[in-house]
């Protein structure tokens, strides 16, 4: 007998949608009561920090002193709290949670989600979870919108244009969820966007990706070590074989810790005699016990992913462990990198994983029942493999001293949009697509018969998300303000310029 629940027919589900019209009409989507929030915004940031390592807070609100869309970048918590504090439709899907346009990119991706007329290996999506959670449709949408405001306003572009790029995404929004609908089940998975190289600006970011390769991250990241530390390390190197929580995964090797680790070299016999270069605070080397601990957690690791990508990790040996700091939400929080080489015969053969600490989504608070996950690198991991056409093959999680990491490839030939050379028209055909992936993203994970009903087929949704978009960019800059204020004097430092 089967266990699967028969999900209601299309009339039942669509008035699913229609019944959520009544309880929230779609121009009410227009307005946000900031006053019946009733936050001290700066209080949300300074509370979403008090896990992180201080040292890099500085680091942090740097970056979002940068410009208003880096503060939007940052400045999660709050706009959770806000979104929160209003009625919602109460149609949930798998939320992105930082749904903005810097969030969507160009990476590697197994041969069955490649999209025809793009360059080989690559395929573009939404690519950034940290706050994924099962929530009302409507939050991605609303944040997406505002993103094109602020990141038109960073670009110089016309308020015109602007909105203009808005309305495009909410109309393609609104009219994919409506095809994917009526989508067979099979197809609605299967779906791909067959047009990328053909928008604008697609083309200069694609072939940003395909420069962005492996070999070009070994030479960034990494040096070479020295004559002495070579000889050490070969005359040192053991295998640690076991699948055991406290043991890498079996088929890898490294040095000996009492060793290799005084020097900080993990390398195993043969491999490439590369480290990881020392760039603080954005970029530092690993020894001793805390590079231990991860390796050590490549072993759960290695039990989350899929049995035939199991079988090409294990092919790989760790070389050397780093702790990197990245993006702009997510600075303070752990974030190492690996530096493995493959077994084969071939002269180079380099991978990186990045094991990126999770902590709950900034809307946990307000959706107690938005994910079941008692693992956050889970939650991420599922979040974006619900969403996603095709996900990195190494995407899986672990465990490390009691914290929660995600593991995923680092720059495996992603790329995303530069703000700085976008033009009223690549900002338009970039809207596009954002409402097609978000509609297709949302339709994977939840119900479009339910949220097409609720859309319609007129423009009253879009209108009243174009006039929020507006009014909450308004809104961050002078939440931007008041951060900016509230920062003490900084003393003169070095910048800390992005690496990744």
């Amino acid at each position: 007998m089967s266990t699967l629940t028969p999900p209601l027919p299309p009339s039942e589900r669509a008035a699913l949608g229609h019944a959520a019209r009544k309880q929230l009409g779609r121009r009410a989507h227009a307005s946000i009561d900031i006053h019946a929030a009733a936050h001290d915004p700066i209080a949300l940031l300074r509370a979403s920090e008090k896990d992180r390592i201080q040292s890099l807070v500085a680091i942090k609100h740097e970056r979002m002193t940068e410009s208003c869309f880096s503060f939007y970048r940052g400045a999660v918590p709050i706009m959770a709290f806000d979104l929160a504090a209003q009625p919602n439709t109460g149609l949930i899907t798998q939320l992105c949670g930082d749904a903005h346009i810097s969030n969507l990119g160009a990476f590697s991706a197994p041969a069955a989600g490649l999209s025809k007329g793009i360059a080989g290996g690559l395929t573009f999506d939404i690519n950034d979870f940290d706050e994924t959670i099962r929530g009302p449709f409507e939050f991605d949408v609303k944040r997406l919108a505002t993103s094109l405001i602020l990141g038109g306003r960073e670009a110089g572009i016309k308020l015109a244009a602007r909105h203009k790029a808005v309305s495009h995404f909410l109309a393609r929004y609104r009219e994919h969820m409506h095809t994917f609908a009526e989508l067979p089940i099979l197809e609605l998975a299967r779906y791909q966007i067959h047009r990328l190289a053909h928008i604008d600006p697609m083309p200069a970011i694609l072939a940003q990706a395909e420069r962005s390769t492996v070999d070009k991250t070994l030479k960034s990241l990494t040096e070479s070590t020295s004559k002495s530390a070579k000889n050490n390390k070969a005359s040192n190197a053991k295998a640690l074989k076991g699948t055991g929580d406290t043991q890498v995964p079996q088929g890898f090797s490294l040095g000996s810790h009492k060793q290799a680790s005084k020097k900080g070299v993990l390398t195993p016999e043969g491999a490439a005699d590369r480290h990881f270069r020392s760039d603080p605070p954005l970029l530092r080397r690993i020894t001793g016990k805390e590079a231990d601990n991860v390796l050590a957690s490549l072993g759960p690791y290695s039990r989350t992913l899929q049995p035939e990508r199991r079988h090409f990790l294990d092919k790989y040996r760790p070389i050397d462990v780093g702790f990197k700091v990245v993006g702009t939400g997510s600075v303070g929080w752990h974030d190492y990198v690996i530096y493995l080489e493959g077994t084969h015969d071939c002269k180079s053969d380099p991978l990186f994983l990045q094991v990126k600490e999770e902590t709950a989504s900034a809307y946990a608070p307000y959706l107690p029942e938005g994910s079941q996950h008692t693992h956050n690198g889970h939650r991420v991991m599922d979040g974006q493999r619900a969403m996603q056409l095709t996900s990195d093959p190494f995407l899986g999680y672990t465990t490390i001293e009691g914290r929660d990491y995600l593991v995923r490839q680092l720059n495996d030939h992603k790329a995303s949009i530069d703000l700085t050379t976008l033009t009223a028209d690549s900002l338009l055909g970039y809207a596009d697509l954002c409402g097609e992936l978000f509609a297709r993203g949302h339709a994977r994970a939840g119900d479009p018969v339910a949220i097409a009903a609720y859309l319609g087929k007129n423009c009253r949704f879009d209108d009243a998300i174009l006039s929020f978009a507006h009014n909450y960019a308004d809104q961050t800059e002078r939440y931007w303000d008041l951060f900016k204020k509230s920062l003490k004097p900084a003393s003169p430092r070095r910048k800390s310029q992005r690496k990744g």
